[in-house]
Parts: C-alpha cells; sequence; structure tokens
C-alpha cells in the first residue's frame, strides 16, 4: 500500500508513537528534532491569525443585519447549554479523588500577588496592530467581529467580500500545505517530549492527570457526539471524523489554536453535504469556531478542574458557594490565557500559589494537550449545532435518546468510581516530609563538630578579642544555631546538622580556611553568648527593631514575607490582614524571634496575640486554642511538610518582607564590615540564591560552581 493512501490521522499518530519510542530508547536532544518541532508549531501558527480575522469579516460581513441577530441568539443558548454540560462533569470528577495528606515547599508563587483581571483591556485595544503583534487573540476577534459588523452594513460589498474570501482561501490553502508535513514535525514533538519529560515530575499530578484523562474521554468521545447525533441529522461516526485529524494534530502539538483553520474548513464541508440547500451556513462556521477560541469554552473549562483539583489536593474545604463563585467569578478569567488566569483562579478558593508550578507541570506534560483536543470536539460540534438550529431541524432520534439516557450516566458513574476504587488502592506514602529530611549540603562542608548545649562556664575571658584573630588562634569559628529553626538549621536523617544557614556557615568556614564548632542555643542565650565572646557567630534572625536593640546585625542575606500557618480548614479566616485584626475570636502565637512588641501593640489591639518559646509548641495539643501563627513564609512551609495537615496563608495585601542578617558581637567592627563584603560577594556569585532555591524550594541548581 502506498503511504499516500494512509490517512493523514493514521500517519499523524503512528508518528507520535514511533517519536515517543525513539526519544525515550536513545534519550538524546538532537537539536535538529527540536529545531524541526519549533518550525512545524511556528508555520502551523503562523496562518492562524490572519485566519480568524479573514474568517470572522468574511463569515459576519456576508450576513445580512437580520440573519446575524438570528444566528447569534442560537449560538447564546447553544454555548450556555454546551458550558452547563460541561460544567457539570467537571465538578462530578472530585467525587474520584482520595484522601491523600499533602504538603509543598516554599516558592515564589506562595507570596505571589496575582494580576489584576481586566476583561476591557484584553477584549480591547487602542491598537489593533499592536493586538495581532502581541497575540492578543480576544482583541483581535473582537476587532474582527467589529470590521465585520461594519462590512455587513455596506451594500455594495461583493467585490470586496470576493477579494478576502480569495485571501481566507489561500491561508487555508497554506494550512493544508503545511499539514502535509504534520507526520515528520508530530514525529519530532514526540521525540522531544519523551526526552525533555522528567518521571519526577508526575509526583502528586497522577490524580489529576488520570482524572483528566478520563473526563476529556468521556466529553470527546461519548458525552458531546452522542448529544450531537440524537438531536441533529449528523451521525456519530460523521462527527467524530470531522475532528479526527485536528484532534490528533492539536494532542501532538498542544495547540488548538493552530489547527482552527482546519476545523473550518472540515466543519464547512460537513454542513454543506448535510444542509446543501443553503449556501449561506457554511458562513456559521467562519464566524463561530475563531470565536470560540476566545470564549471560556472548550479545553479552557479544564482550568476550573484544576482549581478543584489543587482545593483537594491542599486540604481546602469547599462549599457549595464556593461552586458557584467559581462559575461567576472563574469564568469571565477565561476569556484570556488560563495560564495567566490561573493564579486568579487558585486565589478564589485561597488555594496557595505554589500549586501554580503544580499546574505548569502538567500543562507541559499532558493538560495543555487534553485541553486542546476537547476545544477540537467543542468546536466541532458548535457550528453543527448552530446550523441545525438556523434550518430549525432539532429532531430527537428517541431510540439514540432512550440507549444515550441509559449509556451515558452508567459509563460516567462508572469510570469516576473505577477511578476513586484505582486510586484508593495505590498505595499513597506522604512523601514531603521524606523529601526535606533527607537532604545533604549543596556544596562542600569542612569538619565540624557539635555541641549539644553551650560550655561557656569553662572559657575564660582575658579582654576584648576580634573575631577573626581570636577564630584563626582556635581553628574553627564557634557558631550558634537555634533550637526549632527550620529550615535554616536541623538534623537530616542521618543526624547531620544541615540547612540554608548551616551552609552559608560552612561556606564562611571554607574561605576563611577553618572548621567549625556548633553549639545548639536558645534565643534568649543568644544575647549573652554573643557578648561574653564565646561565641562568633548565630544562625540568622530577623531585622526587627527588638532584635536590633539586642544585637549587631550583618547586612541582610536573605527575606522572609510574613504569612500564617493555620489549619487546612482555617485558611478563608487568615485570607485579608484587615478581618484577621478586626477579628476579636482570633488568638494568634508568634514565636520570639518575629515578635515585634510595638507592631503588635499597635496591630492586634482586638486580637489576642501570644508570644511562644518555639514554633514547635504551636503543634503541640496543649496549644490547640491558638488559631494561627504568625511566621515567615519561607520557614512556615517547612513546619507543614512535618505537619500537612496546616497551611501556610500570605494575607493579602502582601507586607513588604523581613530581612534576615545573622547576630554577631556589638563591639567588632572589623568582623561587622567582612561579613558585610563576605555576603555582597556571595549574593553577587549567586551562591546564595542557589542555597535559599536549594534548602528552602527543594530545587537543586543545573550547575553547582
Amino acid at each position: 500500500m502506498s503511504i499516500y493512501k494512509i490517512p493523514l490521522s493514521v500517519q499523524i499518530i503512528s508518528a507520535m508513537f514511533v517519536g515517543l519510542l525513539l526519544g525515550y530508547i536513545l534519550a538524546t536532544p538532537y537539536s535538529v528534532i527540536n529545531n524541526i518541532a519549533n518550525a512545524f508549531v511556528t508555520l502551523l501558527q503562523m496562518t492562524v491569525l490572519p485566519y480568524i480575522t479573514l474568517s470572522l469579516i468574511v463569515g459576519l460581513g456576508g450576513l445580512s443585519p437580520d440573519k446575524a441577530k438570528k444566528v447569534s441568539r442560537q449560538s447564546l443558548a447553544i454555548i450556555f447549554i454546551m458550558i452547563l454540560v460541561v460544567l457539570f462533569f467537571i465538578f462530578s470528577t472530585p467525587l474520584a479523588f482520595p484522601d491523600w495528606q499533602h504538603a509543598e515547599f516554599y516558592s515564589v508563587n506562595t507570596i505571589k500577588v496575582a494580576e489584576e483581571f481586566n476583561l476591557v483591556s484584553l477584549f480591547i485595544s487602542a491598537n489593533p496592530f499592536s493586538a495581532f503583534a502581541n497575540t492578543l487573540i480576544p482583541a483581535v476577534v473582537f476587532f474582527s467581529i467589529c470590521l465585520g459588523l461594519g462590512l455587513m452594513q455596506i451594500k455594495s460589498k461583493r467585490q470586496t467580500l470576493l477579494v478576502l474570501s480569495n485571501l481566507q482561501q489561500a491561508v487555508a490553502n497554506i494550512n493544508n500545505f503545511i499539514m502535509k508535513f504534520a507526520p515528520l514535525g508530530v514525529f519530532c514533538i514526540g521525540w522531544r517530549a519523551a526526552v525533555t519529560i522528567d518521571a519526577s515530575q508526575f509526583d502528586g499530578l497522577v490524580v489529576y492527570m488520570v482524572s483528566a484523562i478520563v473526563l476529556v474521554i468521556l466529553l470527546c468521545f461519548i458525552v458531546f457526539p452522542a448529544v450531537v447525533a440524537t438531536v441533529t441529522p449528523f451521525g456519530y461516526r460523521e462527527i467524530v471524523k470531522v475532528s479526527r485529524e485536528p484532534m490528533l494534530t492539536a494532542f501532538a502539538t498542544g495547540s488548538f489554536f493552530s489547527v482552527i483553520p482546519i476545523i473550518v474548513e472540515k466543519t464547512k464541508k460537513l454542513i454543506k453535504e448535510k444542509y446543501p440547500e443553503d449556501s449561506d451556513l457554511e458562513k456559521i462556521s467562519d464566524v463561530i469556531v475563531p470565536i470560540s477560541f476566545s470564549l471560556p469554552v472548550g479545553g479552557k473549562l479544564l482550568a476550573l478542574l484544576f482549581v478543584l483539583f489543587a482545593a483537594w489536593f491542599t486540604g481546602a474545604q469547599i462549599s457549595f458557594s464556593d461552586y458557584i463563585n467559581l462559575v461567576v467569578a472563574g469564568l469571565p478569567q477565561l476569556f484570556g490565557s488560563t495560564t495567566l488566569a490561573m493564579q486568579n483562579l487558585l486565589d478564589l478558593f485561597n488555594v496557595s500559589g505554589t500549586m501554580f508550578d503544580f499546574y505548569l507541570v502538567a500543562e507541559n506534560l499532558l493538560a495543555g494537550r487534553l485541553s486542546a483536543v476537547f476545544s477540537v470536539v467543542f468546536s466541532s460540534c458548535l457550528p453543527l449545532l448552530i446550523a441545525t438550529a438556523m434550518l430549525k431541524r432539532f429532531t430527537i432520534k428517541w431510540r439514540n435518546l432512550a440507549r444515550n439516557l441509559a449509556i451515558i450516566p452508567l459509563v460516567s458513574l462508572l469510570a469516576f468510581i473505577s477511578l476513586r476504587f484505582s486510586f484508593d488502592s495505590i498505595s499513597h506514602q506522604y512523601q514531603g516530609y521524606t523529601n526535606f529530611i533527607e537532604r545533604d549540603f549543596l556544596f562542600n562542608d569542612v569538619e565540624s563538630t557539635y555541641l549539644d548545649k553551650s560550655s561557656m562556664s569553662s572559657e575564660t575571658r582575658q579582654g576584648f578579642s576580634p573575631v577573626l584573630t581570636r577564630i584563626k588562634q582556635r581553628g574553627f569559628i564557634r557558631v550558634g544555631y537555634f533550637r526549632d529553626d527550620l529550615p535554616y538549621a536541623f538534623h537530616n536523617n542521618d543526624g547531620k546538622l544541615v540547612g540554608f544557614d548551616i551552609e552559608i556557615m560552612n561556606q564562611l568556614a571554607i574561605d576563611l580556611g577553618i572548621n567549625i564548632e556548633f553549639v545548639k542555643i536558645f534565643h534568649h542565650q543568644a544575647e549573652q553568648l554573643l557578648q561574653s565572646g564565646y561565641l562568633d557567630i548565630t544562625t540568622g534572625i530577623p531585622v526587627i527593631p527588638d532584635n536590633m536593640i539586642k544585637f549587631t546585625l550583618t547586612v541582610p542575606y536573605s527575606q522572609q514575607s510574613l504569612a500564617f500557618i493555620v489549619k487546612d480548614e482555617r485558611r478563608v479566616d487568615f485570607k485579608e490582614w484587615a478581618k484577621i485584626i478586626k477579628n476579636k475570636d482570633l488568638i494568634i502565637g508568634i514565636p520570639e524571634t518575629f515578635f515585634y512588641q510595638k507592631a503588635v501593640e499597635r496591630n492586634f489591639i482586638y486580637n489576642d496575640a501570644w508570644k511562644i518559646s518555639t514554633p514547635r509548641l504551636f503543634f503541640k495539643e496543649k496549644y490547640q486554642h491558638i488559631d494561627g501563627m504568625l511566621f515567615g513564609a519561607a520557614a512556615a512551609s517547612a513546619w507543614t511538610l512535618l505537619h500537612p495537615e496546616y497551611t501556610v496563608v500570605v494575607p493579602k495585601p502582601i507586607l513588604a518582607p523581613l530581612s534576615m542578617a545573622f547576630p554577631i558581637n556589638n563591639n567588632d567592627q572589623a568582623f561587622e564590615l567582612f561579613m558585610r563584603n563576605w555576603i555582597e560577594m556571595k549574593q553577587q556569585s549567586k551562591v546564595i540564591d542557589k542555597l535559599f532555591n536549594y534548602w528552602i524550594s527543594n530545587k537543586r541548581p543545573l550547575t553547582i560552581i
């Protein structure tokens, strides 16, 4: 059999599997493979914006005002019904989610403020050419609709429409030519995906991935084709066939945007075959399919599933009002990019911003492709339904209806129940604590000794001796580290003292050419031990006036934003500072190093603020009357890894972060100057940034220099 007789869809899916297989076996990211994959995706996208614009202008401009009104009424009603169907299945999917514990490392998204959603600027651009240049699809669609409506009013428009139609067909021809190279492009995309995907990224997302796959299969191959085939003259096989090639291409490229011209041409052809008596009907595809890209329909709605997943994954409590809020406030966010909208959507449920990292991983692995596939089916069914409505050809096939009413609910219920049992049968073990406690130093370390408590009484102080002098004489620097100071100082699973500050101290000792003696201390001991000369330096504390009075502090080496640690079910009570401060029933715990007396007296007028000696007490049974603990976001995230039933909440508006610095002796200006220059040097060389990302965010740098 000649390869040219093999259906293009078969070639595409075969090329994808071969590419994945070779990429997995060879595991080599050849630049030529990457370049061909990029070229294919770019060529597909090259024709899309011109095609969308020309389709909308020709489609709308060729209609009469009366027909346009009729099309818009029919379209809005059908789109609304289709959205309701999708939402029903999305809101049913969490039934499959099991009961698992989860906590996450600190991320910049924990404290990131989502951009305020602006529907006007998204759709209306003062400079349409800027919208084209920056691929602002909603603004391009709105401009094209306006131009089409303007052309609609012109009587002598035949020649203009003819020219624009020819341009539209020329763009479609270019796209058809590009699709001949789809097997090669998809082969390279599959190869690249197999090489770049990290299996560890699936950790924690398997529930979402599998649930999304099942949901998309239900909607794409059962629900929508069956419903359309039940109420229109189009058959089930015709509906699947018209969306088959664009589905495969969209899955391979991860882009619905790229296959819009293909969907338009295929649905136009099917409508013309089924309704040859009305030539204007095929214009519906020209208008509806491009518009659907900017509407909150199709695959964009799967973003709501991720929000529900994120709420479940982080232990957020979901009520009926939350679902209403997600629909009313969440759907408008989806007019733009789902990636840009996700942080606002997560904020609706007060879900930790770190889940945005998970969303990006899911999108890059599989979810983006599933979204593209579902958008293809949604946009393929939409013009078929609208064309049928325009001709008033809706006829219920009662036999099909009876069969579908029995099969669809049964299959859907069995799918979700099977998922739930499958997830429950998985021997899931919470890995957050293990991932946290098993780490060792990122860089080299020096020989160290450890004292469980200070032995200052055995020291004989003989006047002031500069730190740099005495550590050279001793051959080691004596560093005090605080108890319960996660993730800055803690013992890993091998009993070794590690952490962000501990490794910084090791880097300091390496540069000084000495060893280290670590001494475990309480916070109230630090001032006396430093002034006596027993300690040379301690691990970091927040730069607040109460600490500045007691100690001489080095220049800041890091920062922490203020956050609350609360039980998962209490996160909504700590969402906004204004509500926290006014809530007379709240009891707030503050570890002593973060306890700024004047600020507490000034702000917590109605609340009861407790000063606690160590964060560990907050999790004890005796202190369960404390509703939330005010703490640094980075440190708070570490504690939730040990206690996953708690979560980190950063109230809005986000306050300026607190700087972290190392306490040193009051009388040693030479050591203070040395530490200032040394910290600045390590910041410029990105050493401290790499250590922060490793110990705080659990992100190992690509290169260790």
